[in-house]
């Protein structure tokens, strides 16, 4: 849709909110046919330069609905790339919101999909892991007992979640009537799991007559980040030798795929394009949580297994690329 945009458009000065997806070769193929990205400005997006009779998209991770209407009162033509399954998690915190529920998200605060999930949201509060919800349950339970909470936790509770909740937010209130959602590219295991909690949670808390009044969920797993996450598992139980994992740095549902690799002590690489591969045997990289480096001599001598993997928002022809690239480091013809 992005791409087809230019060729409905041809004159007309396009911009989109935010990257379309997290792969570097879409986007630059994108900046290559002149389609503009709204830069930040002290953090914040600068639609300054957006002007009535602009075409603007909104990317696969949708935009606020602040930023809609923005777009909707400048006169805007509006080209919405937003992915179904991100609509569908929007739909959900639609549906708690009127019903006056809570929504707990499983996501990063500050990632796109999210902030846009928010903004359809009425009360909110996200968290990361598992370990931040179980600190969410564990207030849950004792919320009310004097004895055991006291203004200093409720204090406590603020700081650590801050910027991860909806303005007003008052954890002693807003936490009596849960639903739980999603940003689309968290692990499906860790969600599931979040979600059983808050229901065991609200079972415990108000007992199993009460529990619907309490609790609510939909399931809002992607599909294509959860069929690479299943077989994922299955490549890693495989005998390799070392792992690489194909997807932009920024990309949460790659990472993630990294994370698997590493909780099984597999050597892994994340790249994000096959020109990462050098023709003098190194390889550019960016380990769990760390900055890009470089490898020399990462592929070991002699035969090897290696496991290939890549993001949802990867193209096949870079899959393909880094295949080839490394069939030629081991002086072998890759048949794609």
């Amino acid at each position: 849709m992005a791409y087809q945009t230019r060729e409905h458009f041809p004159t007309e000065r396009i911009w989109i909110t935010n990257e379309i997806i997290h792969n570097p070769s879409v986007n630059d193929h994108l900046t290559a046919m002149d389609v503009r990205f709204i830069e930040l400005k002290d953090g914040q997006k600068d639609f300054s330069g957006v002007g009535s009779g602009d075409v603007v998209i909104l990317p696969a991770f949708g935009a606020s609905v602040q930023e809609m209407q923005l777009l909707s009162d400048r006169g805007c033509h509006i080209i919405d790339t937003t992915c179904p399954w991100v609509s569908k998690v929007w739909n959900s915190v639609e549906k708690y919101k009127q019903a006056d529920y809570t929504a707990i998200i499983h996501g990063k605060y500050q990632h796109e999909e999210t902030v846009a999930t928010t903004s359809f949201a009425g009360n909110y509060l996200v968290v990361l892991n598992w370990e931040d919800a179980e600190y969410v349950a564990n207030y849950i339970l004792k919320a009310g007992d004097a004895s055991e909470l006291s203004e200093a936790n409720r204090a406590a509770f603020l700081a650590k979640f801050k910027n991860a909740y909806s303005p007003g937010f008052d954890p002693d209130r807003d936490l009596q009537r849960v639903g739980v959602a999603n940003q689309t590219t968290m692990m499906k295991g860790e969600t599931e799991q979040i979600g059983k909690l808050f229901e065991r949670t609200m079972l415990q808390k108000y007992g199993p007559s009460q529990l619907n009044a309490h609790f609510m969920a939909f399931n809002t797993i992607c599909d294509a980040t959860q069929e690479r996450q299943d077989a994922m598992f299955k490549l890693v139980d495989e005998p390799l030798d070392l792992l690489v994992v194909i997807g932009g740095f920024n990309s949460s549902n790659t990472t993630h795929l990294q994370e698997i690799a590493a909780e099984r002590g597999l050597v892994s690489y994340h790249i994000d394009a096959g020109d990462r591969i050098h023709p003098d045997g190194s390889l550019e990289h960016k380990p769990l949580g760390q900055e890009l480096v470089r490898t020399q001599a990462w592929l070991p001598d002699g035969e090897i297994r290696v496991g290939i993997t890549s993001g949802a928002s990867t193209p096949d022809r870079v899959v393909e690329d880094v295949i080839e690239r490394i069939f030629a480091l081991k002086g072998a013809v890759a048949t794609i």
